[in-house]
């Protein structure tokens, strides 16, 4: 929703904006990352939490970065994450599944999601700071 509103041009300090960056960043784990657990899908509450993942660290600090959040420590924390679980080979790897066919049906492994999401989070944290 958040890179939707930024690229819409949408006033982000609209309070429903600010209420959706509040809850991301309320979702970081203690290591700098974010994640869901597939038991989401069941028990509300669970949204949100799970075992930091590099695509789903991706996925915040993209989404914090579109409407103008980048910078501060919860930010700093999420590029920490990233760095410290990058492969000397470059590439990133999501040790559990990261995308859903159908809840509670059947759940995807996007083994391409680790590849390319953690990058583009990385190149568009540098754009926005420079």
């Amino acid at each position: 929703m958040l890179r939707g509103v930024g690229a819409i041009g949408e006033d982000v300090s609209q309070e429903y904006v600010q209420r959706a960056v509040a809850w991301l960043l309320s979702r970081q784990n203690p290591d700098g990352g974010w994640g869901e657990t597939l038991g989401s899908y069941d028990e509300a509450e669970l949204a949100g939490r799970g075992e930091s993942i590099p695509s789903q660290t991706a996925w915040a600090l993209l989404a914090l970065f579109a409407v103008g959040h980048a910078e501060g420590p919860e930010v700093e924390r999420g590029i920490r994450y990233l760095s410290e679980t990058q492969s000397p080979d470059g590439t990133w790897e999501d040790p559990l599944w990261n995308g859903t066919g159908f809840p509670r049906v059947f759940y995807l492994k996007y083994h391409l999601y680790a590849k390319y999401f953690p990058l583009w989070a990385l190149g568009a944290y540098r754009s926005a700071r420079s």
